[in-house]
């Protein structure tokens, strides 16, 4: 959806300066450091516990979000992220539950700049943001938050849908700080066929069985008594991307089916070989 010529030097350190500038600007409308953890489920359930002392879950329980992550055909995005550059950025359609025309759905650019998070977002009915990202229609709205979304679709060449990422989340949100908040993901899967979230779709598990993947997400310093349990508890932070890890796994699969296809021509060759012998 259009192309940029500076997209050889979009990420390169001479940028990096206009671009903490940028940043600026997204203050007002969401900044937080997230840090991420995988969790036993003995861990989540001792954890859970303790955060109930101080957090409450959500309003909204346990819900399974769904997302569209879009990409350039060579997957410029998630492969630039993958590099851990000090500045990445990721568009996506998100809904949460069951998908129809009219479900309300948010499109969303999630910037990363030195190890704090901005977030954008806009929202509008599923099949007008779907029929915007993929199919050229109107934007949602005229709103500057618009206005950027256009810009990343102008930045990279061709970018199209390019995986769906399912999980189940429960949220939990400070008491006392509304600001502080936990989510904690199950059942994360990974699907590169279906890309309508209209659509339903069985996807690749990314978590062992009775895993958990946490963030804990706060603006401001985490709470010392939560450090010290999460340390009690052995848990440590990690570096885990939802959209990476499915991104990855694909490329393993990829290798697996190229590496029996070559296995099957070695066997092939080998048997005509031995028919040829046997008719001489």
């Amino acid at each position: 959806m259009g192309s940029n010529k500076n997209k050889e030097t979009l990420f390169s350190t001479k940028n990096l300066k206009s671009e903490e500038r940028r940043m600026s600007k997204y203050i007002e409308v969401f900044k937080r450091t997230e840090i991420k953890y995988l969790l036993s489920s003995d861990q989540y359930r001792k954890l859970f516990s303790f955060l109930e002392g101080f957090a409450r879950v959500d309003n909204y329980g346990l819900t399974r979000i769904n997302n569209i992550y879009f990409d350039t055909p060579n997957y410029q995005m998630i492969r630039t992220s993958l590099d851990k550059p000090l500045y990445k950025e990721k568009l996506r359609l998100r809904t949460y539950g069951p998908t129809f025309d009219s479900t309300n759905s948010f499109i969303e650019i999630k910037k990363k700049y030195d190890g704090i998070v901005y977030k954008r977002r806009i929202s509008g009915k599923y099949k007008a943001a779907y029929d915007y990202l993929v199919n050229n229609k109107k934007p949602l709205d005229d709103s500057q938050i618009s206005r950027e979304i256009a810009g990343v679709l102008n930045t990279y060449d061709s970018l199209r849908p390019a995986m769906r990422i399912s999980y189940d989340r429960v949220a939990m949100v400070g008491i006392n700080d509304p600001e502080f908040r936990v989510t904690f993901d199950t059942n994360i899967t990974w699907n590169k066929d279906v890309l309508d979230l209209r659509e339903e779709a069985e996807g690749v598990p990314i978590l062992g069985e009775g895993q958990y993947m946490m963030e804990i997400k706060v603006a401001n310093a985490m709470p010392l008594e939560l450090t010290r349990k999460l340390s009690e508890l052995r848990i440590f932070p990690t570096s885990f991307s939802k959209y990476g890890r499915g991104y990855l796994q694909m490329l393993g699969m990829k290798a697996g089916a190229e590496a029996v296809k070559a296995v099957n021509r070695e066997y092939i060759d080998i048997r005509n070989k031995k028919e040829v012998r046997a008719y001489a």
